[in-house]
């Protein structure tokens, strides 16, 4: 007996077609629930803040710098010259003559002025800045791997979205297939090679995407290697053994956005206002240090004005003469000083390029500020652009996109509709899908980098809390 296709087969088909689609994308969620090797965005960012040499290296970059504060202001060492004068050369005598004598000398300097002191209050001006240096990378590479990680997320559920879609671009194939066989319906030859088509470009879309995720993969995995890092953190050592094959989790993270009244009011802050709030930034706070250090640098030129000063002593030990008689041994001590007296070509030029190190610092600042509220004017921007974007999709974009897509198949499977404008709904629900994807992705990326603005803020109310409760308990006891 021969199976001939009617329309209400077809309707039949593509009914379990969608929902196989629907068991398929629940059976993939209870898949990723299961695999319990996946990276979380918040264990990725703290393994990469974990395994960043750079933190080590700047840690004993301060601890240099410390302990070379601390000998700055140490004299330097005293010189001992020992040595045999006036020796005759006749006889070489020590004895013979009255001023040949063994002479023993002490030679201590004293630096210009207190630059002693200056130079190690620069240095620890200079020490005190690493450690919101170290802040500041740690922000830095919260966004920085945040946003890859988020990137890799895209392209792995962008995957996931189209593989489930294949399935049903490969049943409406079958389905064009068996309708063309059975001569029934509208279905022509043209619609079975557009079905084909359509499922090479969706191999072709997967290729790309799995070379897109090939590369963020590799851009993630330098910052989670903890090669050359010691480490006893099990879950690092974890996440290391799999760089090859990343498995990142398949919630989308929820990010909560500092100083978020801020950031969504209608009144756009003037440039003063928002400089109080990046004032307290780790970065600002860091340039401050070394603008406070640079001026250091000029009290310091300007003690090159001032005298350098040396103490010398030396005790000359004389024998006793031929006849036997003793000889008083010698005493001699005195003083050394420099005359800065052309003081035009060296003194005056280097307190004039101490303050033009201090002017370049306070420039960087300057700087640093202008990229902060650029940084915070395009962000606030694309963040309220893209809540409208996303309000649009969720509303109407994206439900009447499906409506269409339902209503082609309806009108298909009632012999009153076009194959082709099957296809084309079913693609358009596909890529409004992954373009909601993108969207969603795209905002948390851009609260990422906001959140990067405002870290001065949080560590500072953390710092008023901790100084709240210390002082409660100080008031307890």
């Amino acid at each position: 007996m021969r199976y001939i296709a009617t329309p209400s087969t077809h309707r039949q088909l593509l009914s379990a077609s969608l929902l196989s689609l629907v068991c398929l994308s629940a059976f993939a969620n209870n898949t990723n629930k299961q695999n319990n090797t996946i990276l979380s965005f918040e264990q990725t960012i703290k393994t990469a803040q974990t395994n960043d040499p750079w933190l080590t290296g700047n840690k004993h970059q301060q601890q240099a710098i410390s302990a070379m504060s601390q000998t700055a202001n140490t004299l330097p060492d005293p010189k001992m010259s020992l040595a045999f004068a006036n020796l005759p050369t006749d006889g070489f005598d020590f004895g013979q003559e009255g001023m040949t004598q063994l002479k023993v000398g002490f030679t201590q300097m004293f630096p210009r002025g207190d630059s002693l002191s200056i130079r190690s209050q620069q240095l620890r001006l200079q020490s005190q800045a690493y450690p919101f240096q170290r802040q500041d990378r740690k922000a830095k590479v919260a966004v920085t791997v945040g946003s890859l990680w988020l990137d890799a997320y895209r392209v792995q559920q962008s995957i996931s979205l189209i593989e489930r879609n294949r399935s049903l671009f490969e049943q409406l194939a079958d389905v064009a297939q068996a309708s063309y066989s059975s001569a029934l319906g509208k279905t022509r030859q043209q619609d079975i090679v557009r079905a084909q088509l359509e499922l090479t470009r969706l191999d072709d879309r997967l290729a790309l995407l799995a070379q897109q995720q090939n590369r963020y993969q590799g851009m993630l995995s330098q910052w989670l290697s903890n090669f050359a890092v010691p480490t006893t953190n099990e879950a690092v050592i974890t996440s290391i053994s799999r760089l090859n094959n990343l498995q990142l989790s398949n919630k989308l993270p929820k990010i909560t956005l500092l100083n978020s009244a801020l950031i969504y009011s209608e009144h756009w802050l003037g440039e003063e206002e928002l400089v109080n709030y990046f004032s307290t930034h780790p970065a600002v706070i860091a340039l401050d240090k070394k603008v406070l250090s640079s001026k250091t640098g000029i009290n310091l030129a300007e003690q090159k004005y001032q005298p350098e000063w040396a103490i010398n002593a030396s005790y000359g030990y004389r024998d006793d003469d031929p006849m036997g008689n003793s000889r008083a041994d010698l005493f001699s001590v005195g003083v050394t000083f420099d005359l800065p007296l052309f003081t035009e070509k060296r003194q005056d030029m280097e307190v004039k390029s101490a303050i033009s190190l201090t002017e370049v610092a306070k420039t960087e600042r300057i700087l640093l500020l202008r990229q902060l509220l650029g940084a915070y004017a395009s962000g606030k921007g694309r963040l309220l652009r893209s809540n409208e974007r996303k309000s649009l999709y969720k509303t109407q974009l994206l439900p009447q996109i499906q409506d269409q897509a339902e209503a082609s198949l309806t009108a298909y499977t009632n012999d009153d509709g076009d194959f082709s404008e099957v296809v084309r709904s079913r693609i358009a629900v596909l890529n409004s899908e992954i373009d909601d994807l993108v969207i969603m992705v795209e905002e948390q990326k851009i609260l990422l980098e906001l959140n990067y603005l405002f870290i001065g803020s949080l560590a500072q109310n953390q710092a008023q809390k901790t100084s709240a409760h210390n002082g409660a308990s100080h008031e307890f006891n």
